[in-house]
């Protein structure tokens, strides 16, 4: 069973959740504190919870670097993309179909991976289980999973500011995309500099793959992917490459970014209206289960990232069925009572109306 989380001042009556005047101080919010340190004792880790105490430096901003080879590799990357669509009428049903799995599974590696388990640690997972995301992460190709978790880990302890790797603050080109295209923001280096990370450090699965990680990127997202359909079914090898190889994980690549730029701006934001991300169901439904994003930074230590269970959240179904086949356990779950009383002190009124 799911492991529920209450607060004994927020089940009782509304007005009694603890709560403090935050966000970077030019403007005036409560937040629910919980029994935040009880949460994060059990999970180990405190460094995916908003840090109050940030203040953004004084003065300009530092100038834009540009990094050429991102911008010329990403531009390669996504035209390479748009030919690997002209090519879908002429491709095998099989090879569509393997794509499909191959975009599942790499998915997975990222959201049930390095996001729900390794970022936020909101359940437990066996061996099998983590060399099974591993080998999911490397084919997703976003960066090896320790360094994808210290800048997420980063992205919500100082979200929306210079801290921030993505901040959606600064427009949806950047937040989406932009970021990678250009030198991080000083406060980005210096904080996840900062960050506890010998959770990650501990896992040797986890320092296996960064150890290995280019040569498991060449054969699982690119040489996999392609060599299948070429050679089981003999689908021609220019097929093989653009489709289950580069369209797939371009769509893989653009899906997950949907959740650092549509997701921290179009939406409703029952939880807590007071913050940029919001609920999107149209980038759920992409990012198997991602875009519930209003309620994953009011509750980041949830493993479902949504109240809703498996609607529109596959992510969840899988790490659900990994518990029914015993090899993850001990889900975190935030209890209905301090959904709703969060709902009612801070949220923007939208959960009234569905």
């Amino acid at each position: 069973l799911s492991k529920e989380f209450s607060s004994a001042s927020s089940t009782t009556a509304v007005g009694t959740v603890t709560s403090r005047v935050t966000r970077n101080g030019d403007a005036i919010m409560e937040k629910d504190l919980f029994n935040h340190e009880d949460l994060a004792g059990d999970r180990g880790m405190i460094d995916d919870i908003f840090d109050e105490t940030y203040r953004e430096k004084e003065g300009p901003k530092p100038p834009m670097r540009y990094v050429w080879r991102n911008i010329i590799l990403m531009s390669l990357l996504h035209l390479g993309a748009i030919f690997g669509l002209m090519l879908i009428p002429s491709a095998k049903i099989q090879t569509l179909a393997w794509a499909v799995l191959c975009f599942l599974v790499s998915a997975l590696g990222i959201t049930a991976g390095s996001h729900r388990l390794w970022s936020h640690r909101s359940y437990k997972a066996t061996l099998p289980l983590r060399i099974f995301l591993t080998i999911a992460n490397s084919m997703a190709f976003q960066n090896d999973i320790y360094e994808w978790v210290r800048d997420h880990r980063v992205h919500h302890k100082f979200s929306e500011t210079d801290a921030d790797p993505h901040n959606a603050m600064r427009g949806f080109f950047f937040s989406h995309i932009g970021w990678l295209l250009v030198r991080k923001h000083p406060d980005v280096i210096e904080k996840g500099q900062k960050l506890d990370l010998s959770d990650i450090k501990a896992d040797k699965v986890v320092m296996f793959q960064r150890r290995y990680y280019k040569p498991s990127v060449v054969l699982l997202c690119f040489t996999l992917p392609t060599a299948v359909p070429w050679y089981f079914w003999d689908e021609s090898i220019i097929i093989s490459f653009f489709i289950p190889a580069i369209l797939r994980y371009t769509i893989g690549l653009n899906a997950t970014w949907l959740v650092n730029s549509a997701a921290h701006m179009f939406g409703n934001r029952p939880y807590d209206q007071h913050i940029n991300p919001r609920e999107n169901p149209l980038v759920s439904l992409g990012a198997l289960g991602e875009g519930f994003h209003n309620y994953h930074h009011t509750f980041p230590y949830d493993y479902s990232t949504s109240e809703f269970g498996w609607r529109f959240n596959l992510t969840t179904a899988f790490i659900d069925l990994m518990c029914l086949l015993g090899l993850a356990s001990d889900r975190k779950k935030v209890s209905k009572e301090v959904i709703l009383a969060r709902k009612m002190r801070t949220g923007d009124g939208s959960h009234k109306t569905g």
